[in-house]
């Protein structure tokens, strides 16, 4: 991506990334309500970022899902979800959910995704993870406008030099997105 400037849409209307942000704490609510755990969160929001191409979302959501237990195995394996075995059939349902809500004008959320995640998750975790994956797309979208960079990251500092492993944390969406 080229280094041009561009709006950043957070910092230029702050009162409607306010809004944003409350939105996704909200649907936090209502996934812990709904008991659809961080992980699964995690891993959703993920998917959709890297569907829509979103870096920085990319980044947060991943320091989001080892906050949260997941580890690198099953994060490399979100891409190819379809093929692995490192997912439950909850947590193929919601990918497979996300697929279809980040690819929402393709055909909307076509019948047979709808009806096999509704026979896997309840309706309170249908809803929740719906508005979660309507929050990231929003965030997603924001993200890439401004083409929020992602630098690499410094090298984490080695045990044996007497301090302990850090890596500096992605500024958080918010509770849920």
């Amino acid at each position: 991506m080229g280094e041009e400037r561009r709006v950043h849409l957070s910092r230029s209307a702050p009162e409607a990334y306010a809004a944003l942000r409350s939105l996704s704490k909200v649907v936090g609510g209502l996934a812990t309500a709904a008991g659809v755990d961080a992980r699964l969160r995690e891993i959703v929001q993920i998917h959709a970022s890297q569907l829509n191409g979103c870096a920085y979302c990319v980044r947060v959501h991943v320091d989001g899902a080892v906050k949260a237990g997941v580890d690198a195995d099953v994060i490399a394996q979100i891409a190819t979800w379809r093929e692995s075995g490192v997912f439950d059939e909850r947590e193929r349902a919601a990918l497979e959910l996300t697929e279809s809500f980040t690819f929402i004008h393709d055909e909307g959320i076509p019948d047979e995704v709808y009806d096999r995640a509704g026979g896997i998750l309840s309706e309170e975790e249908y809803v929740a993870l719906s508005w979660i994956l309507v929050a990231i797309n929003a965030f997603n979208r924001v993200a890439i406008a401004g083409r929020y960079p992602v630098p690499p990251r410094a090298p984490a500092a080695t045990p044996s030099d007497g301090a302990s492993p850090s890596v500096p944390a992605a500024r958080d969406h918010g509770d849920a997105a």
